[in-house]
């Protein structure tokens, strides 16, 4: 494994890290809620992401037959997994934050902790492997009364 790919793959525990230091700041500091906010918002889902990643790339999007936009299949691309890690951010924390009230234990520095662990984890699961073939997929819903 070259050292940029470790650095990458590792980047986001390391951002959960930070978050963790950042709550011995006081409270209402810049300086303590922006590596949180960003570490909730992209952390866990950017690990997640880079595990499922090749998988996903299986369907990828196509688009209109007069396209002026050359680019487009690789912007929707790029766009469809800037939201999928911010959803799968989101949804981790909150399921996170659920588990540890069920168990009484909510804190908000458990839940940092916790998603640390799991970001961790998932920074050292290997990628899952992508299919040989690729489809495409429509980037529209067909009209009505076409072939399908």
């Amino acid at each position: 494994m070259r050292p940029q790919t470790l650095a990458i793959r590792l980047l986001p525990p390391f951002v959960g890290w930070c978050a963790i230091g950042a709550t011995a700041l006081p409270a209402g500091s810049p300086l303590r809620a922006a590596p949180v906010a960003v570490f909730l918002l992209a952390g866990p889902g950017a690990a997640a992401l880079r595990v499922c990643g090749p998988a996903l790339t299986r369907h990828r999007a196509i688009g209109p037959v007069e396209s002026f936009d050359h680019g487009f299949e690789r912007d929707s691309d790029r766009l469809e997994q800037l939201v999928l890690v911010a959803l799968l951010s989101v949804s981790a924390a909150a399921i996170s934050a659920t588990a540890l009230m069920a168990a009484h234990a909510f804190s908000g520095q458990r839940v940092l902790v916790l998603l640390t662990l799991l970001t961790m984890l998932a920074a050292c699961c290997p990628q899952l492997r992508s299919s040989r073939t690729s489809t495409a997929r429509a980037s529209s819903p067909p009209q009505k009364g076409a072939p399908l």
